[in-house]
């Protein structure tokens, strides 16, 4: 054997060892280490930015240290989708543990996971399990399903369990459970729609479960009484949705100077009588102070059963006096109803069709604002125009508008047989379909503000030495208002309860969808309005971690079926055929080289 055929076989060996050490090297720090990049343009693999926050305020470097238990408290997080699963649900569970490992690189070791197979145990310790996550409908609700060929039948508890401190907390919901007797069959459409949007919302659904548990005190929100307000049954599910992280209560202004003291956000939510000095100068005060005022107010009001008897109503002016305060803050409501084609329907028993447009039931349209972006249209029912204060000096931000198809009338007199001096596709702007034509009908105002009441407050209060009067912000102040008071309510039913007290349930995602057209026509038409409360108090109150998550766009592309049949044949000869091709062709060339290089030597 010749040195030269020596030194190569050398030479080959040498380049094996170091491509291999290199190739053991990368493993062995893969597995310390996760790090993907994100090349989509929504991107959709990227972690929002107050999820980011957040994660790095729970890092043991940066928590603070609970010294009952000796150190950072763990959050142990239990996933209940572990065995034999069909392909679909078992990308969605990758899809889970990917998101973990996110959260876990951020979060560091105080995020502790793993994947549990609650079939995976005797029939005895199977039924406790079930009892115990179910919860009494509390917990995670089970999803039966039906996929293969064969049709088999599989029960998944798709959700997680989040322990704390050892101790069972709270649980997250990631896929839709189902109901008794019922089975969702395992499709593409289920695989692009529900599977995919879970795998969406799977940040937020993180988040907003650890968010509940590690949350240390609940800032107050109190729901303004005593001028004919909303009552706590029209706003149960607004209640609901705040009572994870606020404490909520109810206040007459009435009752106390302080009655406002230890409160940190509050809600106006549809007055009908008019706020005397004494509650508007509490409520400057307390935004004078920093607190956080969001107000749902009607500014014209007109008897809903004349309309519905008579066929036409006048409106009159609420004079709530509110109107007069909000003005100070940069914010001017209007004494008019906002009109749009791009709204809900009302039945009506003399047409031709059960339901007609209604043009006073705005489908509100969001804007860039984090509190309203990439939101389903928001439902304002006889929605009043905001305008912005002329030269006021506070930064006031348009939240949600109209369409361009719309207007804003000052007529008194509404009449239900508006809808029939329209065509199939009403023009209610003769201006024109332009931005310009879009009418604000729920604004933010923020800054320091001077006081409503300055250089005019009763010597009462002034003189008072129990009364701290401030004549301006002393921090920053947010203001929130929407034209319309009824936003937040919910359908009820009554039903008699123990006692002989009647009980009050809330109609389920009345806050979602439009209960009338789902009863007259059979199908449900979904609107943000659960959402966009969520998304304004969370702005108001100063907590952005969800906030981020919520607006992020993610853009889905669906698969064309037509030219899946059109072309989708030669595109999987292609890739049976191209990949051998390929390799044909390298060793070809391989041979081709090798062949030329020994016939020289």
């Amino acid at each position: 054997m010749s040195k030269e055929s020596t030194r190569n076989k050398l030479y080959n060996w040498v380049v094996f060892f170091i491509i291999l050490l290199i190739v053991i090297f990368l493993n062995i720090i893969g597995t310390f280490v996760y790090q993907r990049i994100d090349v989509t343009e929504d991107e959709r693999y990227s972690l929002a930015k107050g999820t980011i926050e957040f994660l790095e305020e729970m890092n043991p470097e940066n928590a603070a240290k609970d010294k009952d238990a000796g150190g950072v408290n763990k959050l142990y997080i239990k996933v209940y989708l572990e065995g034999k699963l069909p392909a679909e649900l078992k990308r969605f569970r990758n899809a889970v543990e990917d998101k973990l490992i996110e959260f876990r690189e951020i979060a560091g070791d105080r995020i502790e996971y793993e994947f549990i197979n609650p079939k995976k145990s005797n029939e005895a310790d199977q039924r406790a399990m079930n009892i115990r996550l179910y919860n009494s409908g509390k917990g995670i609700v089970p999803m039966d399903v039906e996929y293969g060929e064969n049709d088999e039948n599989l029960q998944l508890w798709p959700g997680a369990e989040i322990i704390y401190n050892g101790v069972s907390r709270g649980f997250i919901q990631f896929l839709p459970g189902t109901a008794q007797g019922q089975v969702i069959k395992i499709t593409p459409e289920f695989s692009e729609g529900t599977i995919q949007n879970s795998i969406n919302n799977l940040e937020y659904n993180l988040v907003s479960g650890l968010r509940k548990v590690v949350k240390k005190g609940k800032p107050r929100i109190a729901f303004i009484q005593g001028h004919g307000e909303l009552r706590e049954r029209e706003t149960q599910i607004a209640r609901s949705l705040l009572t994870e992280y606020f404490s909520v209560t109810d206040i007459n202004l009435s009752d106390s100077l302080d009655a406002l003291k230890d409160v940190d956000g509050v809600i106006i939510a549809r007055p009908k009588s008019p706020y005397s000095d004494k509650d508007l100068f509490l409520l400057d005060q307390f935004v004078m102070r920093g607190g956080r005022l969001m107000v749902f107010m009607d500014q014209l009001t007109f008897p809903g059963d004349t309309l519905n008897a008579r066929g036409t109503v006048h409106t009159t002016r609420t004079g709530l006096r509110l109107d007069k305060m909000l003005f100070n803050y940069g914010i001017k409501l209007n004494d008019n109803y906002v009109k749009d084609a791009n709204c809900g329907v009302i039945p009506v028993p003399f047409a031709n069709t059960p339901t007609l447009p209604w043009f006073y039931y705005v489908a509100a349209t969001s804007t860039s604002s984090p509190v309203a972006k990439n939101l389903d249209p928001v439902m304002l029912r006889y929605a009043s125009e905001l305008t912005v204060v002329p030269g006021n000096t506070y930064a006031v931000t348009p939240v949600l508008t109209s369409s361009e198809n719309s207007t804003a009338t000052m007529a008194p007199l509404i009449s239900l047989a508006e809808p029939l001096n329209y065509g199939q596709k009403p023009v209610l702007n003769p201006n024109g379909i332009s931005a310009s034509n879009k009418r604000c009908l729920a604004a933010v105002s923020e800054g320091k503000y001077t006081s409503y009441f300055l250089d005019r407050i009763s010597s009462s209060y002034r003189d008072n030495e129990a009364v701290t009067v401030l004549d301006s912000s002393q921090v920053e102040g947010k203001v929130f208002v929407v034209g319309n008071g009824s936003f937040i309510a919910n359908y009820y039913d009554s039903m008699p309860g123990p006692g002989n007290k009647m009980l009050y349930r809330p109609s389920f995602n009345s806050m979602r969808y439009d209960e009338v057209y789902a009863m007259v026509e059979r199908k449900k038409v979904l609107y943000g309005n659960q959402e966009f409360f969520q998304n304004l108090v969370d702005y108001m109150m100063g907590d952005n971690s969800v906030l981020d998550i919520r607006s992020k766009q993610i853009d889905l592309h669906p698969i064309d079926k037509e030219k899946v049949k059109e072309e989708g044949s030669f595109y999987q000869i292609l890739n049976m055929v191209l990949p051998s091709l390929l390799v044909v062709i390298m060793a070809f060339v391989v041979f081709y080289l090798r062949k030329r290089r020994f016939a020289r030597s």
